[in-house]
């Protein structure tokens, strides 16, 4: 038998060739290539359109609870530095800006701490004035109508009970509250005026939830307009506490009955 030839069934068989080293290099650089590509199409969308968060906190409740996968649309309000990955110094002003409306769920940038994105209700615009005395919100002297609904465990922590109080304002946007109980801290504020181009930020867990109630040592402050990164939409989907991306067991532990929830 001739060396580098086999036989099969009588018959000769000249062995493949490999490829030629070209042809393997061409081949590697267009993986590359795409893969450089889909990197900067993903970036672009994700700076540009929308970008996933998870709620860490119980800060929002009832409307987001810990563990839920939401989409925030990034388009919303125009563009700021606060659009850009890696947390860099903000600078003022927004590219196609469009101010939010009262009510909004906004998530942004934490101006004594950039790497950190948090996420609250806007209570007040640039210009409001806004008070809260006994737990209920005032803007610009009028009252946002409140309506108790039933006592019930708060989702996060079941031990707690909590009212929940619906809140209208005055265009007929409506979303759910909690409230922990008269006299606690964050129920009775002075009376404050937004400056221009900030904003006045507050969670819907009005009694566990740091924010423009609190000075920015501690809370949020007043939120400046180039910390914005844009409007809270849909919940995706929600996992229970203590799943991550690196427990593959727990990547079925969810809440089912969070799916593609809107944010009110």
């Amino acid at each position: 038998m001739a060396p580098g030839l086999a036989v099969n069934g009588g018959m000769t068989q000249t062995p493949p060739q490999a490829p030629p080293r070209s042809t393997v290099l061409s081949e590697m650089r267009e993986i590359a290539v795409t893969l450089v590509a889909a990197l900067i199409l993903a970036t672009a969308l994700r700076i540009l359109l929308f970008q996933p968060f998870t709620i860490p906190s119980s800060s929002m409740e009832p409307g987001l609870v810990t563990g839920d996968y939401i989409v925030v649309s990034k388009y919303a309000y125009g563009w700021s530095t606060a659009s850009l990955p890696f947390s860099p110094p903000m600078t003022p002003g927004r590219v196609m800006e469009r101010e939010p409306r009262r009510g909004d769920v906004v998530v942004f940038r934490l101006p004594r701490d950039p790497k950190q994105t948090w996420i609250k209700r806007v209570v007040g615009l640039p210009g409001d004035t806004v008070q809260v005395r006994g737990g209920m919100v005032f803007v610009n002297g009028d009252a946002v109508r409140q309506t108790r609904l039933n006592v019930v465990a708060d989702h996060d922590a079941p031990q707690r009970w909590v009212q929940q109080v619906r809140e209208t304002l005055a265009y007929g946007r409506t979303y759910v509250t909690y409230d922990g109980g008269p006299d606690l801290p964050g129920d009775d504020t002075p009376l404050r005026r937004v400056p221009s181009g900030q904003y006045l930020m507050m969670g819907d867990n009005r009694d566990n939830s740091l924010d423009s109630r609190w000075p920015p040592e501690v809370g949020v402050g007043l939120l400046p307009a180039e910390n914005i990164m844009g409007r809270a939409e849909i919940v995706l989907a929600s996992w229970k506490p203590g799943a991550g991306l690196f427990k593959p067991w727990t990547w079925l532990n969810l809440q089912w009955d969070r799916f593609l929830v809107r944010i009110r």
